[in-house]
């Protein structure tokens, strides 16, 4: 499937009807989460016939996206039924069979039930802004637990240091692929703007060896399809 194509699919995924502040609910623009899967998969080939997790998953739109782009599987986690029911509407919609779904709070979850049970984990994780600060933190550990080989996450570019020292206390490698720009929606009363600019960082973290970083030309395609104020993030063990 090409890039276009799925940005195009993708755009067709319903979002959150009333996002919760405190669980952070802010949707993974379609731009964003096409770009973010076609190079996961076409880069490193972390999707296609793997056993993905998306955590905090929300209404689907990574999980939906992997799906089409021929996962094995892809389990969606997310703590919200509404979101949940939301991800199952959009499931039934676009008629994919590899996805399922596990209500559950990442923040308390014995990840140790799912150690190294997934290839692939993608996400786009609360901030750890406002009430859930360390939130992202929390997701990440999570998300290295529970991966055989990679891990690909969205954070805000101000927490790269924090992210590089803690992949160093985890004896993770991070390099950074690229920087794109988050045109956050006013989702929330206390947004004053229409828009609302984050710069988070797209983290790739491998679980088991130096993965190929694949051509330099694929990689600037990426760049150059994003504004440049977010940051795709490379880690590896």
């Amino acid at each position: 499937m090409k890039l276009k194509e799925l940005e195009s699919c993708l755009q067709q995924v319903d979002a959150f009807e009333e996002p919760k502040i405190l669980l952070e609910q802010y949707p993974t623009s379609p731009h964003i989460a096409a770009c973010m899967l076609y190079t996961i998969q076409n880069t490193f080939d972390d999707i296609e016939g793997k056993l993905v997790a998306d955590l905090g998953c929300g209404c689907g739109v990574l999980s939906i996206g992997a799906a089409m782009l021929d996962a094995g599987l892809c389990v969606g986690f997310d703590i919200d039924d509404d979101a949940l029911e939301i991800f199952r509407r959009n499931a039934e919609e676009f008629d994919v069979s590899n996805v399922d779904l596990v209500q559950c709070d990442m923040s308390s979850l014995q990840t140790e039930a799912y150690a190294n049970k997934f290839d692939t984990v993608i996400m786009n994780p609360p901030f750890g802004t406002k009430h859930n600060q360390g939130m992202d933190m929390k997701f990440l550990r999570a998300a290295l637990t529970m991966a055989e080989t990679a891990v690909y996450s969205l954070h805000k570019t101000s927490t790269r240091e924090h992210i590089q020292k803690k992949a160093n206390d985890w004896g993770v490698k991070m390099e950074v692929i690229a920087e794109l720009r988050y045109d956050l929606p006013a989702s929330f009363k206390f947004h004053k703007k229409k828009s609302a600019i984050q710069e988070p960082a797209l983290s790739h973290q491998g679980r088991v060896h130096l993965l190929s970083r694949g051509s330099n030309t694929a990689e600037q395609k990426l760049v150059s399809s994003l504004a440049l104020n977010f940051t795709f993030t490379l880690l590896y063990c």
